[in-house]
């Protein structure tokens, strides 16, 4: 879980290469994520065309107030998608419920994963329909790693977008598994779960 609190954190493109009127128009993603690094160093590392631009922002808050960032962020500049990314963790039902409840009525996305982001990546190696915590997931993924990369797995590497490219369409193929098992959805119990495969296959989707 990212500590709360702490300073935020962006990535290093700038706000304003907009391009309006042109027959190539840039696509821009706003990607605000509730830990600091985790999920920045994936996504602002997908593979994506120039007409595409990826706006990555860590804040290292709660669930709430991962999407009130957002909403302030989409305030001052425009994006053609804004999502959240976070996790259930152990915050309180409540809590999480109402962040997926202001950002529907918002209209931003969200990629949740529940109990941690780590599903996501464990996902790429194997398909898990049994709860488990962050400690074990990234126990796991560690294994994998080492049997399957031949590295050690590093939390926040800017390498592992590169590393897991290979197995992304299992990762999505187990997501989507994963989540059809719930008759009826309901995030903050679905454990374990996640839809961070949506916002991959949306930014897939964009480099066609």
């Amino acid at each position: 879980m990212p500590k709360r609190g702490s300073s935020q954190t962006r990535n290093s493109y700038g706000y304003h290469d907009r391009r309006v009127g042109t027959l190539n128009p840039i696509e821009r993603f706003l990607i605000v994520c509730e830990g600091e690094k985790t999920e920045p160093c994936y996504f602002k590392k997908f593979r994506v065309p120039s007409k595409v631009k990826i706006y990555t922002y860590g804040t290292g808050e709660n669930t709430i107030n991962v999407v009130k960032k957002a909403i302030e962020l989409r305030a001052n500049d425009n994006y053609d998608q804004v999502w959240c990314v976070f996790d259930r963790d152990s915050f309180p039902k409540k809590d999480f419920n109402n962040a997926l409840d202001l950002a529907q009525r918002e209209k931003i996305e969200v990629a949740y994963s529940n109990e941690s982001f780590e599903l996501w990546y464990l996902l790429h190696f194997h398909y898990c329909d049994t709860a488990i915590s962050r400690q074990d997931c990234i126990g796991k993924i560690n294994q994998y790693f080492r049997e399957h990369i031949s590295c050690d797995y590093q939390k926040n590497s800017e390498k592992n977008y590169e590393l897991l490219k290979t197995r992304q369409e299992t990762a999505i193929r187990n997501a989507e598994k994963l989540l059809a098992q719930y008759s009826t959805p309901n995030p903050a119990d679905d454990k374990p779960s996640t839809t961070v495969h949506r916002l991959v296959k949306r930014l897939n989707r964009s480099v066609l």
